[in-house]
């Protein structure tokens, strides 16, 4: 079975209440993708998800953190401090903010098949996989297939 390492954006569109379609959209791929596909897979989260949807106060803070209660999470280690370093080094993620590079780090260092979310500027981004790719390989690392809910599903925008 693959290990979908879950980033922040999932969880948060799950339970998204904005009511412009384009988010709308992603809610339904997400619901639909986790209601009905996550089964096929070994979902895992980091530390990063968890303190990303403990800060502050927004809508849903429970029910988003409830959603990923039961996940393995990646622990850290040393050598994802020094991954992100070199992620930031490389202009592979933004300095700010830092855990896009953690986010990839994790699911990187732990060899998880498929890093799910929505963030399509720094992640799930086709400009941006071929510098991962080098890099990762250069410091020998996994490279995870970044995707969106809405891949997975199979689907296009369209439908």
């Amino acid at each position: 079975m693959e290990t979908v390492y879950i980033e922040t954006t999932i969880p948060s569109a799950y339970f998204e209440r904005r009511p412009q379609p384009k988010i709308v959209a992603r809610k339904e791929w997400t619901r639909e993708w986790w209601d009905g596909h996550r089964h096929r897979y070994d979902l895992v989260t980091g530390f990063p998800v968890i303190e990303e949807l403990s800060r502050g106060n927004h809508p849903d803070k429970n029910e988003k953190l409830d959603l990923i209660r039961e996940l393995e999470i990646f622990p850290d280690d040393k050598a994802i401090t020094e991954i992100v370093q070199v992620y930031l080094d490389r202009y592979v993620m933004p300095r700010d903010p830092v855990a896009d590079a953690l986010h990839l780090a994790l699911a990187s260092y732990h060899k998880a098949d498929i890093l799910l979310t929505w963030n399509c500027d720094h992640l799930a981004n086709a400009n941006k996989a071929g510098h991962i790719r080098r890099v990762n390989t250069i410091l020998g690392l996994h490279v995870p297939m970044i995707t969106t809910p809405l891949e997975l599903l199979g689907k296009g925008p369209d439908e």
